[in-house]
């Protein structure tokens, strides 16, 4: 997902916890406990991972987690860890296994897992485990729906939602019928809270989250109304009212299949809205179809390429404008961002759409065309041949004052059709590759953030007094992320979780070449898997330069150096520079000052690859079957 989260209030308890237990870990002079169970169980003190022992000695801790600070009786751990047939010392390796967990937890409060009346406790704050923080965040969205505040609920249930890494107690749920039963109960409450932001979100206006990640949710529920009402509702939104009526009439007949039921009221209350026409705007205001992603509410910097794009796109009559830059730069969000902001000058229409597919795959262009004129209200279909299709939709575009936003250019054969006639109507294109072909075009190059927008924009997600508390730390942290706003919003997202984390610590590991790719991650959010999406639809000898220049000690390197690495002379060297500049892995070369006595030759130039694309090549080159 796309869209940034506010950092959640801390400081809060959830019932049953005392402040004396809350506190435990937060104070300056304790060291942070985290216990993770969504997904495999793992404990870790101040980042670093706890020995929990062998599988007897996790089933109780799991066990005791499945109800922290309630007691689970002897009985109940014993079942659990022998089901079929108790040793007669069961109940002194249970002593045992207790024992050592206490110690391992916490050596410096032994009291936190303690034997009672009912049994075992262990006591655990919100913010010491996963479960905990989860139903944490949930209820304090809860609260803000019910305050009628689905702004302030959606970004809380998303957190909740965030936390999830996997199957919870993946490890230990086999053993034993108690963790199975808690996998059910986790998965039931997940729903319901992924269903609560699925609402929220759209009523903030912002369905387009949504609609990136439904999809997962309904394969595990196909049969849940309430969801498919989001999913419907969500799809319609953001133009993709063909799936959302092929995703109603698959739930219809799943529903008559399998239950023999008809859909109820709130999931005909979504179809029925697909059906009906878009009610006609406020007079004097804009009549055309406005489907664009949402507007980031944290955007951030870019004034000069703001003002460039606008200038240009202001100038009825002038080129398209391209927008390039490596993955992960930002240029879908300013292209958003410039869409919104100019919507105004084009009332009859502002539309996005990808030319891509999720893998990475160039969409038909038959397919996008077609969705462009479903979206503007074109009636007519258009022709099958690729030529009579673009000259009547240049046709029906002419005198009309349209923006077209065209993401992820993969290659000019991709544009051609689609691009309006000179005149009223405008196109924005983004796409990695600069696309020397195109023709009659004006290019603006997006560049990673300044060191003052990055930590920014990071205060923004993380909170600014985070930031300047550790203004040290921030810095290397944005400096990791090679100034990458998605980087920085998928590292800045872990960070308001682990909001125990000091800024130092989660700098260190973003500085560690085979730990940074792993950390930048959150929920949706992941840089690994967006440097494979571009890794995958480079040309297989792009990909052999990468891997040849990532064995280099470090990211600059001079032309003879990548010559030496690619085993061919300065020439053909320079080519297949050219060609990582071409498809935007690699930025142009920098040159020291030129002076009248001084010329700089082509060793004085210096290039770079990006920190996070060095990683993810070295990572290529090591893997198995590629021959290095």
């Amino acid at each position: 997902m796309s869209d940034t989260f506010t950092e959640s209030r801390g400081g809060e308890t959830g019932p049953g916890i005392s402040r004396e237990n809350a506190d435990v870990g937060r104070g300056n002079a304790r060291s942070p406990l985290l216990l993770t169970l969504l997904g495999p169980l793992q404990a870790s003190r101040d980042g670093l991972p706890l020995p929990l022992g062998p599988l007897k000695q996790r089933l109780v801790l799991a066990v005791l987690l499945t109800r922290p600070n309630t007691p689970v009786s002897l009985e109940e751990l014993t079942d659990a860890v022998w089901p079929d047939d108790p040793p007669r010392t069961a109940r002194k390796n249970l002593q045992v296994y207790v024992s050592t967990l206490r110690r391992v937890l916490d050596p410096e409060d032994l009291g936190r897992l303690r034997h009672g009346p009912g049994g075992y406790v262990l006591h655990l704050g919100a913010d010491e485990c996963d479960t905990l923080r989860f139903e944490d965040l949930a209820r304090r969205g809860d609260a803000e729906v019910r305050a009628s505040a689905p702004s302030r609920a959606a970004p809380l249930y998303r957190q909740a939602l965030a936390l999830w890494r996997g199957e919870p107690f993946s490890d230990l749920a086999a053993h034993a019928d108690v963790l199975r039963a808690s996998v059910e109960r986790q998965h039931a409450r997940r729903l319901t809270v992924y269903e609560a932001w699925a609402e929220a979100q759209l009523e903030t206006g912002e369905p387009a989250p949504v609609a990136d990640t439904v999809d997962e949710m309904v394969s595990r529920h196909p049969l849940r109304e309430r969801l498919r009402a989001a999913q419907l509702t969500a799809l319609h939104r953001v133009g993709r009212r063909t799936e959302a009526l092929a995703a109603y009439d698959d739930c219809r007949q799943q529903l008559s299949r399998e239950l023999g039921l008809e859909p109820g009221a709130a999931l005909q209350s979504a179809y029925r809205s697909l059906l009906e026409e878009v009610a006609p705007s406020p007079r004097g205001g804009p009549t055309g179809s406005r489907l664009l992603p949402p507007d980031l509410t944290d955007f951030t910097g870019r004034e000069r390429e703001l003002e460039d794009v606008s200038v240009q796109l202001g100038r009825e009559g002038g080129p398209p404008v391209l927008l390039t830059g490596p993955a992960g730069v930002g240029k879908t969000a300013l292209a958003v961002h410039v869409a919104h902001h100019l919507a105004a000058r084009y009332p009859d229409g502002v539309v996005a759409t990808r030319l891509c597919a999720e893998d990475g795959s160039p969409r038909p262009w038959a397919s996008v065309l077609a969705e462009l004129a479903r979206s503007l209200g074109r009636p007519e279909r258009l022709p099958t041949d690729r030529e009579e299709a673009s000259t009547a939709w240049r046709s029906w575009l002419s005198g009309r004052r349209i923006l077209l936003l065209l993401d992820d250019a993969p290659d000019v054969t991709a544009l051609e059709p689609l691009l309006p006639p000179s005149g009223t109507t405008a196109a924005l294109v983004t796409s990695r590759s600069r696309l020397p072909c195109l023709e009659s075009v004006h290019r603006t190059e997006l560049p990673p953030l300044s060191v003052e927008e990055a930590l920014h924009l990071l205060g923004r997600i993380v909170g600014h007094s985070r930031v300047a508390a550790e203004y040290t730390a921030a810095t290397r942290i944005v400096t990791a992320t090679g100034l990458l706003p998605f980087a920085l919003r998928a590292g800045g997202n872990r960070l308001s979780v682990l909001r125990h984390m000091p800024l130092a610590q989660y700098a260190d590991r973003l500085e560690h070449p085979l730990e940074a790719l792993d950390e930048l991650a959150s929920g949706g959010l992941g840089v690994r898997a967006r440097l494979a999406g571009a890794w995958a639809r480079l040309p297989s000898a792009t990909r052999d330069t990468l891997q040849a220049l990532a064995a280099l000690p470090g990211p600059a390197f001079t032309l003879s150096t990548a010559a030496r690495a690619l085993g061919s002379d300065g020439r053909n060297a320079q080519r297949a520079l050219e060609d990582l500049i071409d498809v935007g892995v690699l930025a142009p070369p920098s040159r020291p000052e030129v002076t009248a006595h001084v010329a700089a030759g082509p060793e004085a130039e210096r290039y770079e690859l990006p920190w996070l694309t060095l990683l993810f090549a070295r990572e290529q080159a090591a893997a198995p079957g590629t021959g290095r």
